[in-house]
């Protein structure tokens, strides 16, 4: 199964990890890498994560949490699209 990175869930990803890197570099790299591992678990398991019911696609748009993070994303037949990931504090707004 494919696996493809929206514009803004790669931008979460450097946001992300630039803000880690500033307190813990070693630290960004790591939570990177098991972001990066656990999204890769997808191509397997597309439909392991929660349905998001509050989303424009609710039965279809999932989230998949790892560790402190929240990854957004959707299983189509020929992909699973990464829509967004976000740390579990930061605010989003409705609809995201």
């Amino acid at each position: 199964m494919k696996l493809v990175y929206s514009e803004r869930a790669v931008s979460d990803l450097v946001r992300l990890r630039e803000f880690i890197s500033q307190h813990n570099p070693s630290a960004a790299a790591r939570i990177a890498g098991e972001l990066m591992a656990k999204i890769e678990h997808l191509r397997r398991f597309p439909l392991i994560g929660k349905l998001v019911e509050e989303s424009p696609e609710p039965q279809q748009i999932r989230d998949l949490v790892v560790s402190d993070h929240l990854v957004r994303y959707l299983p189509t037949e020929a992909a699973i699209i990464v829509l967004r990931i976000w740390h579990h504090r930061e605010h989003r707004a409705p609809g995201e």
